[in-house]
């Protein structure tokens, strides 16, 4: 009985750790969704310091086209927003109306219309939780609305 008692409980704390790692792994795993009304359906995201990468899913939960309404996700220095946005606008709607090559910014997805989605992973290298950081949507118009926090918290 008692190495029963010693398997059961030494299967328990395996699983255990087995569903502590995927909530870790979980953790930098993030969902945002967009709608046709301009907005993000949350202000804040989040990741602890110990995710070195991490994987954000857009979904545009809204029906209007891609050329109507489209949205993308966009994180930069809060200090960057501005500039990357207005800087995004010239480069157009092939290149997600990000400037090819702005080292401003962090990570970004392409341009999803109503009812698509997208995934990007990006590393958090060089992140820090004393920074202030902003994500935002670079379709014209948009990115002044269409905004939040992103934190890294240590």
């Amino acid at each position: 009985m008692k190495a029963l008692r010693s398997v059961t409980s030494t299967s328990i704390i395996g699983l255990g750790l087995l569903f502590a790692s995927q909530a870790s792994a979980n953790e930098c795993e993030l969902k945002i969704a967009a709608t046709d009304a301009m907005q993000f359906d949350t202000k804040e995201l989040s990741v602890p310091a110990s995710c070195k990468e991490v994987t954000l899913t857009l979904t545009h939960s809204g029906t209007l086209p891609k050329a109507a309404m489209g949205h993308n996700w966009v994180l930069a220095k809060a200090a960057d927003m501005s500039g990357v946005a207005t800087d995004g606008m010239s480069a157009g709607a092939d290149a997600a109306y990000v400037k090819e090559g702005d080292t401003r910014v962090i990570a970004h997805t392409p341009l999803v219309g109503g009812g698509e989605s997208t995934s990007i992973t990006f590393s958090t290298a060089g992140m820090n939780a004393a920074e202030a950081y902003q994500f935002f949507c670079t379709f014209p118009g948009h990115w002044a609305i269409m905004q939040g926090s992103f934190k890294i918290k240590a």
